[in-house]
């Protein structure tokens, strides 16, 4: 990657206010000072930019985060803070949700800078399995696990949504698996049956669940086992 490009992305300017701070000698290399803005750097240079070490990003990056309510999963949005407010990462602008929450909903959110990675989460044809731990006003109609393993249909929707599985752990409060992405799907699977949804939490992705260990607004990076787990045949989940 060209100087310019690298000092602009880790400070978040213009290129043009990079070439101005290469130019002035801010920018060291391996410990000796670079002007050039076409400087090509590698993965193993030491860059530091006014005495501060800036970090040469290689590969992709993948992190989970438990989102907590109030910030939505966009990467600019000109009346809510993101998501992307709790990462503190080299070029955390880069990175982008892979499968959304609503800004009141809770949890698992997955983070990354690897565009077919997070469509293999996104697309429709692959059926990922979301879970969720869902609250209610009004108590569970029993008959409820069996209607969602049915299909429901959704209103202005003209096919009944794919099975789900409902378990239900009180009165008011269930886990629900879906295999879809539907606009608000939960809320209004639940809406159709006459409930209202006042909770909704993600605890799962795929076969990524959310670390118990993570509080609200704390992430981590995936495991690599998690990040393969994306996309993968079962034949090959099963070798892991």
């Amino acid at each position: 990657m060209r100087l310019e490009k690298f000092i602009s992305q880790q400070l978040e300017v213009s290129r043009a206010i990079a070439g101005r701070e290469i130019r002035a000698k801010k920018v060291t290399i391996n410990g000796e000072v670079v002007r050039d803005a076409a400087y090509k750097v590698l993965p193993d240079d030491d860059v530091e930019y006014d005495g501060n070490p800036l970090v040469v990003q290689q590969g992709p990056r993948y992190f989970m985060l438990n989102k907590p309510q109030g910030y939505v999963c966009s990467t600019d949005d000109p009346d809510h803070p993101t998501v992307l407010f709790f990462i503190e990462e080299p070029a955390a602008f880069k990175l982008h949700a892979a499968g959304r929450l609503d800004i009141d909903t809770t949890g698992l959110v997955l983070l990354t800078d690897d565009g077919q990675w997070s469509h293999r989460i996104t697309s429709p044809k692959h059926h990922l399995e979301k879970t969720y731990l869902v609250e209610v006003e009004e108590p569970i109609d029993p008959e409820l696990v069996e209607k969602f393993a049915a299909g429901v249909q959704l209103h202005n929707e003209k096919e009944l949504t794919k099975p789900a599985v409902l378990e239900i752990l009180d009165e008011k409060a269930a886990r629900l698996t879906i295999s879809e992405g539907r606009y608000h799907q939960v809320k209004r699977m639940f809406a159709a049956m006459g409930n209202h949804v006042s909770a909704l939490h993600r605890e799962r992705i795929g076969d990524i669940e959310l670390d118990e260990d993570l509080g609200e607004g704390e992430y981590r990076e995936l495991t690599q086992q998690e990040v393969d787990s994306i996309g993968l045949p079962e034949e090959l989940k099963q070798r892991k």
